[in-house]
C-alpha cells in the first residue's frame, strides 16, 4: 500500500522559538512507520508577505506561490503551534491563509502554557474554513514539560504520554489522508 506523504510544518519564525522540537521529534515518530512519507517543511524558508498586504513585494509573492505549489505535493499536515496569547503565530495563520488545503487533513503539535490547545482550537476552526479536516487527536506539550526540555533537562521522547498521543494523532491522519486521497481522485 501507498505511503501517505505528510508535511511536519514548523510554525513558528522567531528567533529563539521551540518550533524545530517538536517538529523533529514528531517527524521522527512519522518516519519510523510503514504508512507515512515524512518532511519537515520549515516556514523560514518561505518568507511570504501577508495575506492582503499592500506592499508585498515580487519576492513575497513568488514565495507564496513556491509554498502553494510545495504544499500541493502532500496528503496531510501536520503543524507545530507555538500559542501566544491564545492564539497561534501570525506567521502560521498567514502560511495557512495562502495554502491550498481543501479535502486534506490537519493534525496538531501544540505547545504552550496549556499544551498550546486554545490555538490549536483556533486553528481547527480555520481547518473548517479552509475545507481540510482536523484530526480528533492533538499532541499537547504543556509548559513545564516544555520548559524542561527547553532548558536540555530532557527530551520530548521522555514522556510517554506524548508518544502516545503522536501514535494516536498519526494513526488518524493516515487514515484521513487515504480516504480523502481517494475522495478526491474517485
Amino acid at each position: 500500500m501507498a505511503k501517505s506523504k505528510i508535511a511536519v510544518i514548523v510554525g513558528s519564525t522567531r528567533g529563539t522559538r521551540f518550533a524545530p522540537t517538536p517538529a523533529k521529534w514528531i517527524a521522527g515518530l512519522a518516519a519510523a512507520r510503514d504508512d507515512i512519507e515524512v518532511e519537515v517543511v520549515d516556514l523560514l524558508d518561505y518568507p511570504m508577505g501577508f495575506l492582503g498586504e499592500e506592499r508585498t513585494t515580487e519576492a513575497q509573492n513568488e514565495t507564496a506561490e513556491r509554498w502553494k505549489k510545495k504544499m500541493r505535493e502532500f496528503d496531510g499536515y501536520i503543524f507545530t503551534v507555538a500559542e501566544y496569547n491564545h492564539a497561534p503565530t501570525a506567521v502560521l495563520k498567514n502560511a495557512i491563509d495562502l495554502g491550498e488545503w481543501i479535502q486534506k487533513p490537519f493534525g496538531f503539535v501544540g505547545y504552550g502554557g496549556v499544551g498550546g490547545a486554545r490555538a490549536v482550537e483556533h486553528l481547527r476552526l480555520i481547518a473548517v474554513e479552509m475545507q481540510a479536516a482536523s484530526v480528533k487527536t492533538g499532541v499537547h506539550i504543556l509548559f513545564p514539560e516544555y520548559l524542561a526540555v527547553a532548558k536540555n533537562e530532557k527530551q520530548l521522547s521522555d514522556y510517554p504520554h506524548l508518544a502516545d498521543a503522536a501514535t494516536s494523532m498519526l494513526d488518524q491522519l493516515v487514515w484521513w489522508a487515504k480516504a480523502l486521497k481517494a475522495a478526491r481522485e474517485g
